[in-house]
C-alpha cells in the first residue's frame, strides 16, 4: 500500500520541463512538441502537393481529399461561394495540426514530450487566432458597421451579453474544450501507470487507441466549430442556396 502512495504523489500531469527565452519562462517541451507536430504538417502538404495524381491516389491522397471536400463542403453549405479567402486552408491545417498534436500522446515519449494541446499556452493562441480571424473577415464581408449591428439584434439591451458570448466565452470554451480532453488522457494514462508493470501492456494499448479516437473527435469538433464561427460572420442564406 505505501508503494501505491508514493507511486501515486508522483503523478504530476500539467507540469513541464521549461527555460528562460528573453528574459521569459517558456515550456520547452511544449515548443519541441508544436515544432515537431508542424515539421510533420508541413512535410505532408509538401509530399502531397509533389505526389498528388489523378490516376490512383495513394491512401494518404484519399484521406486528405476527403477532408478537404468536407471542409469544402461546409464552407459552400454556411457562406455560399464568395467565401473569405483562405478559410478553407485555415480550416484543413487546424485539423491536421491539431489532429498530429493530439496523436504524439500515443508515443513512447509522452513524459518527455507530451502532446501540446494539453497545455493551454497553445491552444489559448490557436482560439485567439480563430476568433480575430472570423472578426476581420466579418468586417472585411459586412462593414465594421452592419457586422457590429448584429450585436443588438433582435433587442439593444441584449448587446453585452453578446459581445461577452463573442470575445470571451467563445474563445474560452473552444479552447478549453481540446485543452480540458487531452489533459485528462494524461492524467489517464499517469493513473494506468499505477497498475503492474506484467498487466500494464493492455490497459495502456486500449488506453491508447481510444485517445487517438478522442484526439481525432476534438480536432474534428475544433475545425467545426471554427467553420460554424465564420459561417455566422459572413455567411449569406441566398449565397448558400
Amino acid at each position: 500500500m505505501s508503494d501505491y502512495v508514493l507511486a501515486a504523489e508522483d503523478i504530476t500531469p500539467g507540469q513541464h520541463w521549461t527555460g528562460s527565452l528573453f528574459g521569459l519562462t517558456v515550456n520547452l517541451d511544449t515548443i519541441i512538441a508544436t515544432l515537431i507536430a508542424s515539421v510533420i504538417v508541413c512535410g505532408f502538404g509538401i509530399y502531397m502537393a509533389r505526389r498528388a495524381t489523378k490516376g490512383k491516389p495513394s491512401g494518404l491522397q484519399v484521406a486528405f481529399e476527403a477532408l478537404t471536400g468536407w471542409v469544402q463542403g461546409q464552407v459552400r453549405e454556411g457562406m455560399g461561394f464568395r467565401t473569405p479567402r483562405g478559410v478553407v486552408g485555415l480550416c484543413v491545417t487546424l485539423f491536421a495540426f491539431i489532429l498530429i498534436c493530439n496523436w504524439l500522446a500515443a508515443l513512447p515519449s509522452e513524459h518527455w514530450i507530451p502532446p501540446p494541446t494539453a497545455d493551454v499556452n497553445l491552444v489559448y493562441p490557436m482560439a485567439l487566432l480563430v476568433i480575430v480571424w472570423v472578426n476581420v473577415a466579418g468586417i472585411r464581408k459586412n462593414g465594421a458597421k452592419r457586422y457590429f449591428s448584429h450585436f443588438t439584434k433582435p433587442y439593444a439591451f441584449l448587446a453585452p451579453i453578446e459581445f461577452i458570448t463573442q470575445y470571451f466565452s467563445r474563445p474560452l470554451s473552444l479552447a478549453l474544450r481540446l485543452f480540458g480532453n487531452i489533459f485528462a488522457g494524461g492524467i489517464m494514462v499517469s493513473v494506468i501507470a499505477l497498475m503492474p508493470a506484467y498487466i500494464l501492456w493492455a490497459p495502456n494499448a486500449a488506453w491508447k487507441l481510444f485517445d487517438m479516437f478522442i484526439g481525432a473527435i476534438q480536432a474534428l469538433i475544433f475545425t467545426l466549430l471554427t467553420l460554424i464561427y465564420f459561417s455566422e460572420a459572413v455567411g449569406s442564406e441566398n449565397e448558400a442556396h
